[in-house]
């Protein structure tokens, strides 16, 4: 399962607690608090990270920290090495453990459920929904019939309900799609055909748009040796800058696979193919990666044991080796096809696409035509819905 704490994860915190708590009393906390830990404090806030006990920070920024540092930084070693998240998700300091989150359902879920009908999942075509860190803005695709055009939409949290969708800034004049935004919020990753230095595109490039205080920068193309001839699909980024992508390196989208290339000093290193089970003879695409690259969600074509399309995997890294592939089951994979996976910024739930619809339940009667007719104006018309399940549903094992 994707959940549970460990026995000693309760008591790495106490420890903390009772560190900072014995040090300082509320007068010299003000007084001692420095600048690096006020800035230590505000940079943890909504990033994807561990948040800092505010005691914590002061602690820090004490003149008498020494002996207390080295308790500190034993149990922060400690908590580290269990390999869980305060959420109880797989691995390292993965998730934003803040909230309350709007994407949270009041009851528990027992399956998938379709997000915003009627806002976001409607009788359209929509796709590859991800939230900001902060839960209240929510960015996904809409296209026309046959994919002739794409666009990246945004909706908002406005008194507690999602508004009407409108085009994202920098988006509505090209083929744009499949947006990822980094754990700390401060990027967000899409697919366009857009020109490059003036130059018409055949195939599809990886950009990049960087948060500004108006909102988001100019597009960037993220270029050589990420980009190429053939196309790039999809980019995921972890906490340590390591981008996860599918190309077509091979020749066609046949032979797309997923790449990994590493952030090193600033620039991206030459990208290496996955190895162990994730690749395979078949298409791998759609990579999202885990804050702390513990595990990798992907969609694949096509593979023994599918559930006939379009299916969703995971793999666990186990020291920098990728375990064998896991279907998600039938909870999430159906006959029609199920893709583009996303998390939660609190890593409580997997957001999907699926084009699961109205004719699967319907077959063992003939339909009247105004019956067919109603169906195929409804949001279970066959297009593509967004779909949220909590993760610990799921019975997947690292």
């Amino acid at each position: 399962m994707l959940g549970g704490d460990p026995p000693h994860f309760l008591s790495t915190f106490a420890l903390l607690r009772k560190v900072g708590a014995r040090r300082l009393d509320e007068q010299d906390r003000i007084k001692n608090v420095s600048s690096v830990g006020r800035k230590c404090l505000a940079q943890s806030e909504g990033t994807g990270e561990i948040m800092i006990n505010a005691r914590l920070v002061d602690l820090l920024a004490s003149r008498k920290m020494r002996n207390d540092l080295m308790l500190v930084a034993l149990a922060l070693l400690i908590f580290i090495s269990t390999g869980l998240t305060a959420t109880g998700k797989p691995a390292g300091i993965s998730f934003n453990t803040g909230g309350p989150w709007p994407f949270h359902e009041r009851d528990k879920l027992t399956g998938a459920r379709m997000f915003a009908e009627g806002i976001v999942s409607t009788n359209g075509n929509e796709f590859g929904g991800v939230f900001t860190p902060d839960g209240k803005e929510f960015y996904f695709t809409r296209s026309v019939p046959q994919s002739y055009f794409y666009m990246i939409c945004v909706s908002r949290l406005k008194d507690g309900k999602w508004s009407e969708p409108e085009a994202a800034p920098f988006s509505g004049r090209y083929r744009d799609f499949d947006a990822v935004i980094s754990p700390d919020g401060s990027k967000l990753y899409f697919v366009s055909d857009r020109p490059v230095d003036g130059k018409a595109k055949a195939d599809y490039d990886i950009w990049l748009v960087e948060r500004i205080q108006s909102g988001w920068s100019e597009p960037k193309n993220l270029g050589s040796p990420i980009n190429t001839d053939g196309s790039e699909w999809f980019a995921s980024v972890s906490r340590f800058g390591t981008l996860y992508f599918a190309a077509d390196r091979s020749g066609g989208f046949r032979s797309t696979h997923i790449f990994r290339s590493r952030l090193i000093n600033g620039k991206y290193s030459e990208p290496e193919k996955l190895s162990g089970g994730i690749n395979s003879e078949n298409i791998e695409t759609e990579p999202y990666i885990a804050p702390d690259e513990s595990f990798l969600l992907f969609s694949s074509y096509g593979r023994e044991g599918g559930s006939g399309d379009w299916d969703i995997y995971i793999s666990y890294n186990h020291n920098g080796e990728w375990t064998d592939v896991q279907n998600l089951g039938p909870k999430i994979n159906t006959s029609t096809r199920d893709y583009s996976p996303r998390l939660t910024p609190d890593g409580k739930y997997l957001f999907f696409t699926s084009e699961r619809n109205f004719y699967g339940r319907r077959l063992e009667k003939h339909l009247r035509y105004q019956e067919l007719r109603n169906d195929l104006r409804s949001t279970l018309n066959g297009n593509g819905n967004i779909y949220q399940i909590e993760l610990d549903l799921l019975g997947t094992k690292p």
